[in-house]
């Protein structure tokens, strides 16, 4: 099953979007730890809704488009994550092991369950 995991900081913390030496370390060690385990299929971290951020609506046929940063929101997706694991709970899982790894920000990690309409 494949699950994508989505990850939420404050947008406009500077802490969120300016990582330390510190957690780099502790960042690349988890990657190498879910890509040896053979469970990442993709992951990218995202940057602030003020470098070049877009949110699109449409309703009954009209467009409107609002360009970064979006004040109004508290929390925006900072990246993500898709992973191939066995069910649900292997998902959550790794969802909280990668929480584990942020102890200067407050994060939010969504996970979701890929759509398979093969």
């Amino acid at each position: 099953m494949r699950y994508m995991l989505m990850h939420k900081v404050n947008d406009a913390d500077p802490a969120a979007w300016s990582p330390t030496p510190e957690f780099l370390a502790r960042m690349g060690g988890f990657m190498t730890e879910v890509n040896k385990a053979g469970v990442l299929l993709a992951a990218e971290g995202l940057r602030p809704s003020s470098e070049g951020a877009a949110v699109i609506r449409a309703k009954n046929g009209t467009q409107t488009v609002v360009d970064g940063p979006f004040a109004e929101a508290k929390e925006v997706i900072a990246g993500f994550a898709i992973l191939q694991v066995r069910d649900h709970a292997e998902a959550v899982e790794w969802a909280q092991r990668f929480t584990a790894l942020f102890d200067e920000i407050e994060i939010e990690v969504e996970v979701r369950k890929v759509a398979d309409f093969g």
